[in-house]
């Protein structure tokens, strides 16, 4: 039932952004951009900026509505009376204000056993904090305050419009070449084959573009992870983030050799293409990180 929850509003978002960007690109009178006598380029640029863009601001927009629909979250209300959520909640404003925030984040917490929280929403002053009911378990306070730190930093950063942004940018830029290059392979067939190569060719580029944008997003997304780990740090103190990052090291930790069941364990062993493609940096970078104060 979850999984089809979810599917459904993946289908939902995805054609939400479809007629909103229909709706742009009608508005601003964008023009196609394959004219009889080749490309015209501010049309293309035009089209792509909306498409690369437009998909990302509104998944941005619609984040915390999502987040809440899918991960289940339930937001808890300013005047909770159960001890453990008036904490929780308290602590998050406490961050927030130190962190200058002009409106407290909602926040919620998830049904999950897995140690994991996270930060949403479409700006500073419209956020979602939430924490899974697996890291209240199995956290204490201190840990968790370090959690917390992390996230309310992502939000006074500006995290999710600065990742937004940079998606934008890598989605338009891949569009806008592999149009270009599609276009002039078509050139080089005879004309009855050059709408199809045109096609074909746009469409592989556009899949390669994709690939390769995603090791600009994740590295870009490894630097703010650091960022948020010393706001974290400024916040809720050192000590606690560095405190909260071991005990998610010594959850992650690999399985001994030795143990039952040892020959089905998958490799602990992680190449440089697979630490390229990471959106977070390896646990133990980040502790050292902290500790050496970089």
């Amino acid at each position: 039932m979850n999984f089809l929850k979810r599917f459904g509003m993946v289908i939902i978002v995805n054609v939400l952004i479809m007629i909103t960007i229909n709706i742009i690109l009608n508005v601003f009178g964008v023009q196609p951009y394959l004219q009889t006598y080749g490309i015209n380029y501010a049309s293309l640029a035009a089209f792509c900026l909306i498409w690369g863009f437009g998909g990302a601001f509104v998944s941005l927009l619609l984040s915390k509505f999502m987040a809440k629909m899918m991960m289940g979250v339930k937001i808890i209300p300013t005047d909770a009376r159960e001890p453990e959520a008036q904490w929780l909640l308290q602590t998050v404003y406490r961050l927030a204000r130190n962190a200058q925030l002009s409106k407290m984040p909602e926040v919620g917490i998830f049904d999950s056993p897995e140690m994991n929280a996270f930060a949403t929403g479409p700006s500073r002053s419209n956020s979602l904090v939430a924490v899974s009911s697996g890291l209240m378990n199995k956290m204490n306070k201190d840990e968790v305050e370090g959690v917390l730190a992390h996230e309310i930093a992502h939000v006074a950063n500006g995290d999710m419009v600065t990742m937004t942004l940079v998606q934008g940018v890598v989605n338009a830029f891949g569009m806008f070449l592999s149009r270009v290059i599609g276009h002039i392979l078509s050139t080089q067939v005879e004309e009855k084959s050059a709408r199809t190569v045109r096609w074909v060719s746009t469409l592989i580029l556009d899949i390669v573009f994709s690939i390769l944008g995603m090791f600009v997003v994740t590295a870009f997304s490894r630097y703010r992870e650091y960022r948020a780990d010393a706001g974290g740090a400024n916040l809720g103190g050192k000590d606690k983030m560095i405190r909260a990052l071991q005990r998610l090291q010594q959850e992650t930790a690999p399985i001994p050799a030795e143990a039952p069941m040892a020959s089905f364990q998958i490799s602990d062993r992680k190449t440089k293409f697979i630490d390229l493609l990471r959106t977070h940096p390896k646990l133990e970078d980040r502790i050292a990180r902290l500790q050496q104060g970089v």
